[in-house]
């Protein structure tokens, strides 16, 4: 059951925003989303937080110097998912630019898993011959991998973001803003984040070193619109240093510089670079390179990040396209199997949802679990075979619920479930044996009841409250799109009252209407809701430029629509 309610903000706030020049509705947004001051907005290179604030990455920066000064060979081991691709795609642009020799290697998750296993260690020593081993987006939780790089004397640099667990890998250096005792003030970079601050570190030591000086260094801004698709894609926190370098990545895209792959990755998807949105590298871009990893090989993304050449970059981007659609056509299929083996039971009685089933594809549970966690707004695991008697599972959460904390409590509580865990707050990976299943979860269940009560697992939409007629308007919209909107900054959603003038079903699944309030009527449309409204309805939505004919008009997205009458008696309760 889906509730609406008002996001609350201080008026002083929005006030004092407003004073300094900003939209009086614009003020209010912010203010909502915790901002108290206008320089909280900036979006330029110089409000980044510093790399020399991360624990560890001057050490990282002078050991990775040093390589590069004695010609040593550095091979990358990259996670398989957008922001393993993106980070790895950052560190060989980056690390070859301040003169590095530098390979790299991404698992198929299918034969060796997550991480820097001794199997992968194993296969970069035979395909790369490596001096060094530097992990992105994976490592921190990789105690084995290490130990048998170190057994054959290859030291090993870490950059990741994923939570620690409680031993460390007996790495050369760790980069990694949770692991213990750091101070960055943002603990949410994604893995290409981490990179991009390893670079800056290691350029300002190159520096030091009097290899280039800060008007003939190599430019590293020139990565931006690759970190930016990574950050949305991994659906980190958007916080204030996020959305720095959300917002000068898109500018690059924008203005015609993006590197030839994300070019690419728009043009088969049919977007517009020059308006270019976090949308579209969360839901466009992201989508296609993540694809490749969840049903072939990652290396194949990787390669058209890496491709300065636009034609092959177009070529690898349609096959991407083409895979893409295919695991569209395989995550249909489970989600449909996910949904009927749900009839037998009332989701809502439960606390959490668990589901395995050995015909389901491991590389697309993770957007079924996802998708099953939006529709009933429970911690959602979803496992598939793994080979040898194993299962691999992929979970999304719900606010309030840690998954990997969750995850972990099982593991202390009940040792011999679990192979192997990590992840986030809101997603995690683990494997188990199969016959392992049901205990699991029965376990995982009685956490989520220990720590989710009735309100946690009532689905509450906050909005932003009723916007003036006066800026359902175009400008209002570019306005709004001028600023970065994602995960932990949510987009702008608006609530009020409108009668439904009419309304059809497309494609038989979403409906399109005509909404009017106080005289004025809109086109609108509620995606994925086929179900017809009453008369007269109070809606969440938001606003969007709809391009038709060559004529721009102001639509509306509707999140969420209830019955105004509805409304009243909630209100009166």
């Amino acid at each position: 059951m889906t509730r609406l309610s008002a996001r609350p903000y201080a008026i002083r706030d929005a006030e004092y925003l407003a004073q300094q020049g900003l939209h009086p509705v614009l003020a209010r947004l912010m203010a909502a989303r915790g901002l108290h001051d206008p320089h909280d907005l900036s979006t330029e290179l110089d409000a980044l937080i510093k790399p020399d604030v991360l624990t560890h990455v001057d050490r990282a920066a002078v050991f990775l110097a040093d390589a590069i000064d004695a010609g040593r060979r550095m091979v990358i081991v990259a996670d398989y998912d957008c922001d393993g691709a993106t980070a790895c795609a950052v560190g060989i642009r980056g690390l070859r630019a301040l003169g590095a020799h530098v390979d790299y290697i991404v698992p198929n998750r299918f034969e060796y898993g997550y991480g820097l296993t001794p199997e992968i260690v194993a296969l970069a020593v035979k395909e790369k011959t490596p001096d060094i081993i530097i992990t992105v987006d994976n490592g921190i939780a990789s105690i084995e991998g290490v130990d048998e790089a170190n057994r054959r004397g290859i030291p090993v640099v870490v950059t990741d973001h994923h939570l620690p667990g409680a031993t460390l890998p007996a790495a050369e250096v760790i980069v990694n803003p949770n692991q213990p005792a750091c101070g960055f003030p943002s603990k949410n970079l994604a893995g290409v984040g981490v990179m991009f601050y390893t670079l800056l570190a290691l350029r300002a030591e190159l520096r030091r070193r009097d290899r280039f000086d800060s008007a003939s260094q190599p430019r590293l801004d020139h990565l931006l619109d690759l970190v930016a698709l990574g950050t949305v894609a991994d659906v980190v926190k958007l916080d204030s240093n996020n959305r720095i370098l959300v917002a000068q990545g898109l500018r690059r895209i924008r203005s015609g510089r993006a590197h030839p792959g994300i070019a690419a990755l728009f043009s088969v998807a049919g977007r517009d670079t020059r308006k270019a949105n976090p949308f579209d590298l969360g839901f466009t871009a992201g989508p296609r390179l993540n694809a490749a990893g969840r049903l072939a090989d990652m290396s194949l993304g990787i390669e058209c990040l890496l491709s300065d050449d636009n034609h092959r970059a177009w070529e690898i981007a349609r096959q991407l396209d083409d895979i893409n659609r295919e695991r569209r056509e395989i995550e249909a299929g489970i989600q449909e199997a996910a949904l009927a083996s749900l009839e037998h039971i009332e989701p809502t009685d439960k606390a959490a949802l668990t589901l395995f089933d050995p015909s389901w594809h491991q590389g697309v549970i993770g957007i079924v679990a996802s998708r099953l966690k939006e529709k009933f707004f429970r911690p959602t695991i979803t496992f598939a075979p793994a080979g040898s008697g194993m299962i691999r599972g992929s979970g999304r959460s719900i606010p309030g619920f840690h998954l990997r904390d969750a995850i972990d409590l099982v593991y202390k509580r009940h040792p011999q479930l679990i192979d192997k865990f990590g992840g986030h707050a809101m997603a995690a990976g683990l494997s188990l044996r199969e016959d392992n299943f049901p205990s699991f979860a029965e376990a995982f269940e009685q956490v989520a009841r220990e720590w989710l009560s009735a309100a946690d697992l009532e689905h509450v939409l906050e909005h932003d409250g009723s916007l003036p007629l006066a800026y359902y308007t175009l400008d209002f919209i570019d306005q709004l799109d001028a600023q970065v909107w994602g995960q932990g900054f949510a987009p702008p959603l608006f609530c009020d009252e409108f009668q439904v003038l009419s309304q059809r079903v497309l494609k038989d699944k979403h409906l399109k209407l005509q909404l009017q309030r106080d005289n004025r009527k809109f086109d609108a449309i509620w995606f994925n809701h086929a179900d017809s409204l009453p008369d007269r309805i109070r809606a969440a939505y938001r606003l969007d430029a709809n391009e038709y004919n060559g004529r721009t008009t102001v639509q509306l997205m509707v999140a969420f629509a209830e019955s105004s009458d509805e409304a009243v008696s909630r209100s009166t309760v």
